[in-house]
């Protein structure tokens, strides 16, 4: 008989000494066996906990991870190793809703707000998305750049590893375009995934003010193809409201996108229930986002086509809405919850995922739980990249965050102190 030697793994980089979130609940036996009753108590299967865990990284992707213990009886050589001090493991965070590439600010309108204006009385009133697309319009390239990439860079350094970045300031092909240039430009700038959604929908230009339907026209004829054909998205939004978009223009929209092979998302029932998100359940859109006023027959279309609730908090607090979404709801169908900065010049100008997982929590009465898995791996699937990201499993993208926290809850417990101590982006330590 002829003995057949089995090569021992070589890894780069070994984490030893660290507790493991993995995010991937149930799917790995050491999560099981190496939980205590009390730990059980406090769902920490749910985590998809690992306790006094190894996690073994080769060529920018998880090679294996489980117990110390086991690791013992594992040949193999690494290259370095990293002793995590009993610090804990998260997947990098992702921010899945982000409007972060803009000209000016809207700092005088959040002083009507406080005057008495709503929000939509200025949006009708000529402010509101319309007058960041002319400080839009107007700013350069490199004015863009440089301030995005401050936002950015804020997000990065408290965890996000993966954002989606939005058009819709522009309006108009070459400013549309130049936006996603912007956003495609972060992705070099920062070790961040950037995943960009074409927002031409998102307003009615001046220049289209009464014929709404010419500029859909103009959206779905000239401005998606260009952009489709220079490959400046990875999916289509529409903003579907009473201040939006209709039913009919932003189905027609849906069309267009699908026919140049987009996956489509949607900014539906924020203001009012127009049926938004049903219809985007009919073009399996991979979210609809804010819901607010999202209703039953809503909710079960989303289940039904497997689409993800992305809920906004920064925004919810910011314009000071009363009007929670349906959490109860979505959690009866099971339709999976992301949370997201929704970071943007009017309505949420935040840069903090900190914050988000403490305000999904202390606003929409989110389990810690539940708000970590809505910037993990529900953000990941509202992204269309959840089979890489958002979980810590073997063939998963090596996008790691470490945490100086004795348990994950305290990540929505508190804001203000960071407690991000590294920052691994594909197998490269990056913080």
């Amino acid at each position: 008989m002829t003995n057949i030697q089995i090569d021992k793994p070589c890894w780069d980089i070994l984490w030893i000494n660290v507790n493991i979130a993995t995010m991937a609940a149930g799917e790995n036996k050491a999560e099981r066996e190496n939980v205590s009753k009390d730990d059980e108590d406090l769902g920490y299967l749910d985590y998809g906990i690992i306790k006094n865990a190894a996690i073994a990284i080769s060529k920018g992707k998880i090679a294996w991870l489980g117990c110390m213990k086991d690791l013992a009886g594992i040949q193999y050589s690494v290259k370095q190793v990293i002793d995590g001090k009993h610090q804990w493991l998260t997947p990098g965070l992702i921010d899945c809703h982000t409007h972060i590439v803009f000209g000016g600010n809207r700092s005088n309108e959040f002083e009507m707000r406080l005057q008495g204006k709503s929000y939509e009385e200025i949006a009708k009133a000529g402010g509101g998305i319309i007058s960041t697309v002319a400080a839009t319009r107007n700013a350069t390239y490199q004015e863009l750049f440089k301030s995005a990439k401050k936002r950015l860079t804020a997000l990065h350094n408290e965890g996000v590893t993966t954002v989606e970045i939005k058009s819709g300031y522009g309006l108009d092909l070459a400013s549309e375009a130049k936006m996603l240039r912007v956003a495609k430009q972060l992705a070099d700038a920062l070790p961040v995934t950037v995943k960009k959604t074409f927002l031409g929908a998102h307003a009615i230009p001046t220049e289209y003010q009464n014929n709404s339907q010419g500029y859909i026209d103009e959206v779905c004829n000239n401005m998606l193809p260009d952009i489709a054909a220079k490959g400046l998205a990875d999916a289509v939004d529409v903003f579907c409201e009473n201040i939006g978009f209709t039913l009919k223009e932003t189905e027609q929209v849906f069309e267009a996108a699908a026919k140049l092979n987009f996956p489509v998302k949607i900014h539906a029932e924020q203001l009012s229930n127009m049926k938004g998100a049903k219809l985007a359940a009919k073009y399996k859109a991979l979210s609809a986002d804010h819901l607010e006023y999202l209703c039953e027959d809503g909710v079960k279309a989303m289940h039904e086509a497997n689409m993800t609730a992305v809920l906004l908090p920064g925004a919810y607090y910011f314009l000071r809405e009363t009007k929670l979404p349906p959490m109860e709801l979505l959690r009866k169908y099971n339709v999976p919850m992301a949370i997201a900065t929704d970071s943007n010049p009017g309505s949420s100008p935040i840069t903090s995922i900190q914050l988000m997982l403490n305000m999904a929590c202390t606003l929409f009465r989110f389990t810690p739980l539940e708000a970590l898995a809505g910037v993990t791996i529900n953000a990941a699937k509202a992204l269309g990249v959840d089979e890489s990201k958002g979980k810590l499993a073997v063939g998963y993208d090596a996008d790691i965050a470490c945490w100086d926290i004795e348990q994950p809850a305290e990540l929505a417990y508190q804001f203000g102190v960071n407690p991000l101590t590294s920052l691994m982006k594909e197998g490269c330590i990056v913080i």
